[in-house]
């Protein structure tokens, strides 16, 4: 039996692999093939793709890619078309994954798709393209099914972020700081710029500034935590390197929940990386950039309260969000050193964190929930 399982990200690759081990504890001579990352290839996925080449954000930036996104896409429509397979599991990447799920639908091919895109904040029009070409949508968020509902789409599951249940550290923080010679004395600063390179490269020289900032008033360590690999995709890494070396400031890949976890604070890109340091109740500050014309369109196109999803979820403004300009180092290290020294501040920032983190776990592991759903309607 062949399901095809795609992700177009760091996230989309860990909730794939999980579904991967989910699925085939049920059936143990299924066959996986389709868009993977690293987890999902470890899980024994057969990648027509690998979804590393597919991590570009921007409305402008992802324009100079679309030929070789499209080659991609027409290997992974290939194979479908050849294999057949029984589902289509995909997750995230809408900009990819409806296409893909267009094409499964004409070859009779159900799909299931594992994480609802953020349609309600923008370009809400996709919801009726939703309807037709998904049969089964897991949603992380709990406002969302009843928001899908009233838009014309029941076929909704809330199973919970699948993150409140993965996301802990491995070591505990003594362990984490003499593996890496930090001082306990100090507080810790972990910068989170992102696992996507463009977003990276756009982040790492305004946050390792903010560093700098922050030593002039407060004597702090500062980690850099990045997935496994980033530093060997990076065009400009060894130029980052010595920056990063000068700066003081350690380049950890692979242990980023522990960086996180053990933090006194994260400086964290607005992304996973930012609802990562929630569920793990650490305070943070967070931020993004973009190509100005990006920015420019995608003001105009979405319609939401906040950028961050901590403090969408939440309903009101928790982490501070310095968006665009507002996020360089001098404006960085302003608002990380408001937290730092403000232990008040960061204990009510906790306690909010900690009901956020609450309200997102859901009954059971969500990715087990969501695979028991994809196996009773599609595998049985």
């Amino acid at each position: 039996m062949d399901i095809l399982i795609s992700a177009g990200e760091a996230s989309g690759d860990l909730y794939a692999a999980r579904m991967v081990e989910e699925l085939r504890a049920l059936l143990p001579q299924a066959r996986f093939f389709g868009c993977a990352g690293p987890r999902m290839r470890a899980a024994g996925v057969e990648a027509v793709v690998e979804s590393e080449s597919l991590a570009v954000v921007g409305l402008v930036e992802v324009l100079e890619h679309l030929p070789r996104i499209y080659g991609e896409f027409r290997k992974l429509v290939a194979a479908m078309e050849a294999r057949r397979p029984r589902v289509a599991i995909l997750t995230d990447s809408p900009d990819f994954h409806f296409r893909v799920a267009k094409q499964a639908k004409r070859r009779g091919v159900p799909v299931a798709y594992l994480v609802a895109p953020q349609v309600w904040a923008w370009r809400k029009g996709r919801v009726k393209a939703m309807r037709r070409i998904m049969d089964e949508l897991f949603c992380i968020f709990p406002f969302e099914p009843e928001w899908f509902a009233r838009h014309g789409m029941p076929q909704t599951t809330f199973i919970g972020h699948p993150l409140a249940w993965m996301a802990k550290p491995a070591l505990s923080r003594d362990e984490f700081f003499a593996r890496h010679g930090l001082d306990a004395a100090k507080p810790l600063v972990t910068l989170l710029p992102g696992s996507r390179t463009g977003e990276v490269t756009r982040h790492l020289p305004h946050v390792i500034d903010a560093v700098h900032q922050i030593r002039k008033e407060l004597d702090v360590s500062a980690v850099l935590a990045s997935p496994k690999g980033l530093s060997q995709r990076l065009t400009d890494a060894s130029n980052f390197r010595e920056r990063i070396s000068r700066a003081s400031i350690q380049w950890i890949e692979g242990e980023t929940w522990d960086a996180i976890a053990h933090a006194n604070l994260a400086l964290a890109a607005s992304g996973t990386v930012a609802m990562e340091a929630a569920l793990l109740g650490t305070p943070m500050v967070t931020y993004y950039r973009v190509a100005p014309v990006s920015w420019a369109l995608g003001r105009w196109l979405v319609n939401v309260p906040f950028f961050t999803m901590v403090n969408l979820v939440a309903g009101r403004k928790i982490v501070p969000e310095l968006m665009q300009n507002e996020g360089d180092g001098p404006g960085l290290a302003a608002a990380a050193l408001q937290l730092l020294t403000d232990e008040a501040a960061q204990t009510a920032m906790r306690r909010s964190l900690a009901a956020i983190a609450e309200s997102l776990r859901g009954p059971d592991d969500p990715i087990r929930v969501a695979a028991g759903r994809i196996y009773s309607r599609f595998l049985t």
